[in-house]
């Protein structure tokens, strides 16, 4: 695999952040211990051609650096044996390749964007790595341990830990990913100063995307127009493949065709978000493609949004992802309820396992948000201050080709939370309002 050079559109942040959360992790790490995080591949799309390379979060998250065929290697801090704790490998420059390809990183200029000290060619890393290890009891090797990542393509680490549990079978291995989670999931301010500038470029997608709309345009040019406000505004680009979905479409969770035309009196449902210096955007609306929605349109649309607001409130320190989504399905149920959606008999009659309301609100209200659009953290953990969570209730009534989404980002606060979207229009009369 080629190596990916560094990019920088987008204001970084200081080189003093990488260096606290890596003293952070070493604080974490057992005594006689070594740690090793690899970079993603670069990849293949076709003969020369290589996909828009994605570092790894947990190692931008510790360096900065989102140039492939990098490694970070760290001995624990309760060492005081080493002369510095840490050493950052890259891949050596290559002065006919980058007339190609564009400058790849300098060790000096790796070290000012990291903040770490010692940096080595990546062709050095094994004969350190095994010269450093033969005097450490533990390795700490990361893996992505979130319940849904299981890619077929293996990453750089999964070939890692195999090789090196095969070459030191007899030193004690240990987990890396559940003590770097527990740094990921409480936000710094520079980190929510990035998410901010994700969700300004969104809102700003937005604005355009309601001038633009008007019946007879097709979903691939509005998402055009995302894609446009994006690139123009500095991101990186989308956080994630974006849902322009109209009609009937809008009740398919994560349609991406994207390929249809918008027709007047239908409901174009939007899932959308920049993705600004490595932190994203998660975004929400539905608007009318003519500029107006219909009675029952915004019938059921004030109903999600009356859910929205108030599970919104219960975004906050000391619950849980799965305790918030069991109270909005309970506020879901009698929005179905007055809509005539469901009646009390079908609850009443209804399987546990199979509740009334799941034929209309299929997913869960929140995830977490940072690094990646769905970020580390489980269903189970508890709330805290600096976490940021989407939240995005919504109704689908696919007898009716009707769905609606309202979705915005909450940053949790020691009293309660922010909505970090407040500003992106979301009632039904202000959509109208803005669309003509």
């Amino acid at each position: 695999f080629k190596s990916t050079h560094q990019k920088m559109k987008y204001t970084p942040i200081n080189s003093d952040f990488y260096k606290k959360k890596r003293k952070e992790l070493a604080l974490k790490l057992k005594q006689d211990s070594v740690a090793v995080i690899n970079s993603n591949f670069a990849m293949y799309k076709s003969g020369d051609q290589e996909y828009k390379y994605r570092q790894n979060s947990d190692l931008f998250y510790l360096t900065g650096i989102e140039q492939a065929e990098t490694i970070l290697f760290m001995y624990s801090d309760a060492e005081k044996k080493e002369k510095y704790n840490e050493i950052l490998f890259i891949s050596e420059r290559n002065p006919a390749m980058e007339t190609w390809t564009g400058e790849r990183l300098s060790k000096e200029k790796a070290g000012k964007i990291s903040g770490i000290k010692i940096v080595m060619w990546s062709s050095e890393f094994e004969n350190y790595f095994e010269n450093s290890i033969y005097y450490r009891r533990n390795i700490y090797l990361n893996l992505n341990e979130y319940f849904k990542f299981s890619p077929e393509v293996i990453t750089k680490d999964q070939i890692f830990v195999k090789e090196i549990k095969s070459k030191f079978p007899l030193h004690r291995f240990e987990r890396l990913n559940p003590l770097i989670t527990g740094l990921r999931l409480r936000k710094e301010p520079e980190e929510i100063s990035q998410i901010k500038k994700a969700i300004s470029i969104t809102n700003s997608a937005f604005e355009r995307v309601l001038k633009f709309v008007k019946p007879g345009v097709y979903e691939y040019q509005v998402e055009a127009e995302i894609t446009h406000e994006y690139i123009s505004s500095g991101a990186n680009g989308h956080a994630y493949d974006p849902i322009v979905a109209s009609g009937k479409d809008n009740c398919i969770l994560h349609y991406i065709k994207n390929d249809k035309k918008c027709n007047s009196g239908e409901l174009l449902l939007l899932d959308f978000g920049a993705d600004y210096g490595g932190y994203t955007a998660d975004c929400s609306r539905t608007i009318p493609v003519n500029g107006k929605f219909t009675e029952r349109q915004k019938e059921v649309y004030n109903s999600v949004l009356k859910v929205f607001r108030e599970a919104v409130k219960l975004i906050k320190p000391g619950t849980t992802i799965n305790k918030i989504n069991k109270k909005v399905e309970k506020l879901i149920e009698e929005e179905l309820l007055l809509l005539k959606l469901l009646t009390q008999e079908e609850i009443k009659k209804q399987d546990k396992d199979k509740p009334a309301f799941k034929k209309y609100y299929m997913h869960g209200n929140s995830h977490f948000m940072g690094l990646d659009v769905h970020d580390v953290g489980t269903k189970d953990t508890v709330l805290k201050a600096g976490m940021v969570l989407s939240c995005e209730p919504g109704i689908y009534i696919v007898d009716e080709a009707l769905g609606i989404r309202l979705e915005n980002d909450i940053l949790i606060t020691e009293t309660g939370q922010v909505d970090l979207m407040a500003n992106i229009p979301i009632e039904a009369d202000e959509i109208e309002s803005l669309m003509n």
